[in-house]
């Protein structure tokens, strides 16, 4: 490894937080929690990658307490019995010196009720659809737009209360909030929906003034959003560099502390003529801190994961480089962190051959 490892383990502070170095855990999907309630296994998953030298832990989606905000029974609540559970993770984190962010999550028209708990009730969406063309419910009424805004500040005040360090809203690949950013999911022609940057974002602006006014301005908020769907790996919400400024502004100044970037792929440039990726994009636009993620430390994408490939542990030179360069303020690890705890112990202390290849195999345990 050439790149210099000093700026990915020094420190970084945002609203408050300082982190002891660059890496975040990114949010991954684990299904392991029955009854949507995270037990001892889930806690101790995540003191694992405390002890193993993360800098600050975002969990897996959980969701905010609307009836159709989750996809599967063993998807983790963030309300009600569940918190229960989510404070012996705060505790099992904190004890091993770490810090946590829960993402807080609901999947809107991604949820198949056939799947899912409460299946007699159909899945919400700005205009109901999945995707372009295929309309699965009916639009949302006003009433429940504000309920879930609702749901959403309340979770953000249950995650201050729990000890959280910080909070991520999940506002990307396809899933509600990201479902009003995208204009072939939001045909809405109220102020929730349109051509305008200010009209789509509308949404999460709501849900972010929210956050506010039950945590404060002193409460670490990190907003994830992507220009690639699951619906449409290809898909971009804003096409030029103009566009992405718009669309980010309303966001920015409504309080987010940090934008999580998310890409498939980091080392890709986002926009033609110029080598940053959308990380650095946003930082130079909004002025804000980023994270970075997408195949950290792996030679394969996470997408050809859940098809069964596997990936071997790869260099980080290159993120190295753009971090030294200031391109981006944190890294989130996904795969490389859920096969292997030690993943930041070991880069830290150069012991590249003891890395772990990811294999489809560790999807179905807690490691």
């Amino acid at each position: 490894m050439s790149g210099s490892l000093d700026k990915l383990f020094s420190p970084f502070t945002f609203n408050g937080l300082t982190v002891p170095n660059r890496i975040a855990m990114a949010p991954m999907t684990r299904q392991f929690s029955p009854g949507e309630t995270p037990g001892e296994d889930v806690a101790t998953y995540y003191r694992r990658r405390a002890e193993g030298g993360t800098g600050l832990i975002i969990t897996e989606g959980t969701t905010v307490a609307d009836p159709v905000a989750t996809m599967a029974a063993n998807v983790p609540a963030f309300h009600g019995d569940a918190l229960k559970g989510w404070k012996r993770v705060v505790e099992e984190v904190h004890d091993a010196g770490g810090l946590i962010a829960p993402q807080l999550w609901h999947v809107g028209t991604m949820r198949d009720p056939g799947n899912a708990p409460r299946s007699e009730l159909p899945s919400a969406g700005p205009s109901g659809l999945f995707k372009p063309g295929k309309k699965v419910s009916d639009p949302m009424t006003k009433e429940h737009i504000q309920s879930v805004i609702d749901a959403f500040g309340r979770a953000a005040a249950d995650a201050r209360e729990l000890g959280f360090d910080a909070i991520e809203l999940h506002g990307a690949h396809g899933y509600l909030i990201d479902q009003f950013f995208w204009a072939g999911t939001n045909e809405r022609d109220d102020e929730y929906g349109g051509e305008q940057a200010a009209q789509r974002t509308k949404f999460a602006v709501d849900i972010i003034n929210a956050v506010r006014r039950e945590v404060g301005n002193d409460y670490p908020l990190i907003l994830r959003f992507s220009q690639w769907k699951q619906q449409d790996f290809e898909h971009k919400i804003a096409p030029t560099p103009d566009e992405l400024a718009a669309f980010l502004k309303p966001l920015s100044d409504a309080g987010v502390d940090m934008f999580h970037c998310s890409t498939r792929r980091f080392w890709e440039p986002e926009f033609e003529g110029s080598d940053l990726n959308l990380a650095g994009w946003t930082k130079k636009l909004t002025g804000k801190p980023t994270m970075t993620v997408g195949s950290v430390g792996l030679s394969g994408e996470f997408i050809g994961a859940f098809m069964g490939e596997s990936s071997e542990p790869t260099s980080i030179d290159k993120l190295l480089d753009r971090l030294e360069k200031d391109e981006f303020d944190m890294v989130a690890v996904g795969r490389a962190l859920l096969v292997d705890p030690e993943w930041p112990n070991k880069i830290r202390e150069g012991r590249s051959k003891d890395l772990v290849p990811f294999t489809k195999e560790a999807l179905a345990a807690l490691a």
